[in-house]
């Protein structure tokens, strides 16, 4: 593993306590994203909730300074934290059903195998062989999800994702970007943190999307305001909290606990959502959390 500044070496409790704060609060983004986006759109939902993210962590973290972040971290974090919001977000959002936004933000759980397999490349970290069951067991774990109650081929899955392809091609983007996200902020943060100047940019780009797209009108009532309200508050908190809790806090308790976020995810929509998804549904979310668990056994003593 590449070698870190002395400072960041000695996990902070305190620092891993944040770090699982976020957790339980992103368990909650998969539901309220898309009751959200129904509201107000895929486009002006997502634009709304990072507005006022933004606005909140600017308040108490004070207005972003490029110039105090390690240049590469500005650049390429700020990329894939954008790439990585935007992708989530309009995936919800451009669902055609909700069972479907369920199926999507299950797709997004796959970072978690991803960020152990690119950290080989970019952190240098060491791992047995466990580590390919894991990722094949989490792979097979949403194509489990995605087949729903029908009989399994690739000729049905396939047909599934074709019901929506822009919506499952960013989600599949979106594991892949944040996987690399947390990998590049490990090795070149340096301990600063760019999660509010992030935000801006994100609700930056969301809102010329906005303008020079054709999307729907905002309509604004009490019950929706309510979610943004808490959403955004929700979402500023969980990532300065999980920014704070990589880069100080205890890596393999975070990673561990995160492995079990798509379970509490996906209890927590289905009761707000108001669904009932299939037994072969909560087979593909065990099949994801096993198959993350196998990933961060292979990295044990390594």
């Amino acid at each position: 593993m590449s070698k870190q500044p002395e400072t960041l070496t000695t996990p902070a409790p305190r620092a891993t306590l944040a770090g699982l704060l976020a957790i339980t609060l992103w368990s909650t983004s998969v539901g309220l994203m898309r009751s959200i986006s129904e509201q107000f759109g895929p486009t002006g939902g997502a634009a709304l909730i990072y507005t006022l993210s933004a606005l909140l962590l600017c308040l108490t973290s004070g207005i972003p300074r490029p110039g105090r972040l390690p240049r590469r971290y500005l650049i390429w974090g700020g990329i894939l934290f954008t790439g990585y919001e935007i992708c989530l977000a309009l995936a919800i959002g451009m669902a055609h059903s909700r069972s479907q936004s369920l199926e999507l933000g299950m797709i997004n759980y796959l970072w978690p195998g991803l960020t152990i397999l690119l950290a080989l490349f970019i952190n240098q970290q060491r791992s047995s062989l466990w580590l390919w069951p894991g990722l094949g067991l989490a792979v097979s774990g949403v194509f489990q999800v995605l087949r729903g109650d029908n009989p399994w081929s690739p000729g049905a899955l396939w047909h599934n994702m074709q019901d929506n392809p822009v919506a499952y091609g960013l989600a599949f983007a979106a594991a892949i970007t944040w996987a690399l996200y947390c990998n590049i902020t490990r090795r070149w943060s340096q301990g600063t943190n760019g999660v509010s100047l992030f935000f801006c940019a994100t609700a930056l780009v969301l809102w010329a999307k906005f303008w020079f797209t054709d999307q729907p009108p905002l309509h604004f009532a009490l019950s929706p305001a309510l979610q943004l309200l808490f959403m955004g508050a929700s979402t500023a908190l969980a990532y300065s909290a999980w920014n704070h809790g990589i880069q100080r806090g205890n890596m393999a308790v975070l990673a561990a606990a995160s492995y079990f976020t798509p379970v509490l995810s996906a209890l927590l929509a289905t009761l707000w959502l108001g669904l009932s998804p299939g037994w072969s549904f909560w087979q593909g979310v065990v099949m994801v959390v096993g198959g993350s668990l196998l990933c961060s056994y292979a990295t044990r003593g390594h």
